[in-house]
Parts: C-alpha cells; sequence; structure tokens
C-alpha cells in the first residue's frame, strides 16, 4: 500500500515498488501477476540502499509512502529518490502539526519544500493526511544515511 492501489486506479503509471521483507515483495509479484499489471518493478531491500542507486536517485515523479515512521525519517527515506521539481507524499495519522514543526529540517537538509497538507476524513478511521512535499533542490549525497540511523537520530 498505496502503490497497488495506485496502479489498479492509474493503469498507465510504471510503479516499482520497495519493500525491506522478501515475503512482502513476492506476494505483490505474486499479485501483479495474478491481476496482469503491467510495469510493475518490485524491488526487495532498504531505501537507504536503494536510494545510493544512480538507478533510482532522483528518477521518480512522485514518491509515496504509507504512515511508517516519524515525519522526518520518511523524508530522508524518501527525498532522494525524488526528481526535483517531482513531490513525495507521506500518508500520515493524527495530528500532524507538531510532527510537521519537528521534519521542517530535515525536509530543508534534503532538499524539499512542503507544498500542501491534504487532511483526508475517513468515516471509520482516525484523522489521515498527506503531506506533499516539493522537491526543489538536490539532495545531498550522505542521504539518506545508512541502514537503521534515520529512525534511530532522526534530523
Amino acid at each position: 500500500m498505496p502503490g497497488l492501489p495506485l496502479k489498479i486506479f492509474l493503469p498507465e503509471i510504471r510503479l516499482v515498488l520497495l519493500d525491506s521483507v522478501a515475503k512482502k515483495t513476492a506476494f505483490l509479484k505474486h499479485l501483479t501477476g495474478r491481476l496482469g499489471l503491467d510495469y510493475v518493478n518490485i524491488l526487495t531491500g532498504r531505501a537507504e540502499e536503494f536510494a545510493h542507486d544512480p538507478d533510482y536517485r532522483e528518477k521518480f515523479d512522485i514518491v509515496v509512502s504509507r504512515a511508517v515512521t516519524r515525519l522526518p525519517t520518511v523524508v530522508e527515506l524518501t527525498l532522494p529518490f525524488c526528481r526535483q521539481g517531482g513531490l513525495a507524499i507521506a500518508q500520515k495519522k493524527g495530528a500532524i502539526e507538531e510532527e510537521l514543526s519537528r521534519a521542517a529540517r530535515a525536509i530543508d537538509i534534503l532538499g524539499g519544500k512542503v507544498k500542501e497538507v491534504r487532511k483526508i476524513d475517513l468515516e471509520l478511521l482516525e484523522q489521515r493526511s498527506l503531506v506533499i512535499i516539493e522537491k526543489v533542490s538536490p539532495t545531498p549525497q550522505r542521504y539518506p544515511r545508512r541502514t537503521g540511523v534515520p529512525a534511530k537520530r532522526p534530523l
């Protein structure tokens, strides 16, 4: 999530899905085959590693993530994949103002600028927000830091 629902809704997009858990990526490969979805590349590995690969670094128009961790960490793991002018979209739940404030430094260091925070009200779930960050300048080569560091020591 949210990659496959996006692909089903927008079948013309080219999609790269990344997860560090091989069991999950094996299921995604099985599912995309069963659904006959074309132009879906599924990678098993860590964002901290793939973001330094020239085939993936600063190559994407849009990078989306679900509510995986705190926003400063999400930003460090997603913005290096965005091309300049692209967007990183992070799904977050609950009150987002304090988390946005804590992430401001990371967003700036990594070459981003908050474009919009879009609130989404779902009847049966806690408040959700989409934090939309525009990539306005290149991410310094040293980011993301090695595996585990962004979560342990957020910018």
